[in-house]
């Protein structure tokens, strides 16, 4: 199973962003999909996750602002950056909870993706 994210770029403050990130491979379900972001000199961080069912979570910096959402027939997760800040400057990685058939089962695990990089310029 492989994650391809895609979408990032340079954007002046305030604009957008649109991330998307990919799963392929021979996989049987995926459960959680979320993004995560980790700026120069500090620990990674959850911004949002989204259930295979249910509603979407964020962290509260950027609530109102970014939009997490999946379109299950194309394994994909997408993230909408609105109004975008400085501080918003980081490299972005899609995780996914993928389940795969194996001799034993079902083997659930997460995966990430390679990480694409957002600068916003003020």
């Amino acid at each position: 199973v492989q994650l391809q994210a895609s979408g990032g770029g340079l954007v002046q403050a305030g604009g957008s962003l649109t991330l998307a990130c990919t799963a392929s491979g021979t996989i049987y379900r995926i459960n959680d999909m979320a993004w995560y972001r980790q700026a120069v000199e500090k620990q990674r961080e959850l911004v949002a996750t989204i259930p295979s069912g249910g509603s979407a979570a964020y962290a509260d910096s950027v609530k109102g602002r970014f939009t997490i959402s999946r379109d299950n027939s194309k394994n994909t997760v997408y993230l909408q950056m609105n109004s975008l800040k400085p501080e918003d400057t980081a490299v972005y990685y899609c995780n996914a909870r993928v389940g795969t058939i194996q001799a034993m089962g079902v083997v659930w695990r997460d995966y990430w993706g390679q990480g694409t990089l957002v600068t916003v310029s003020s």
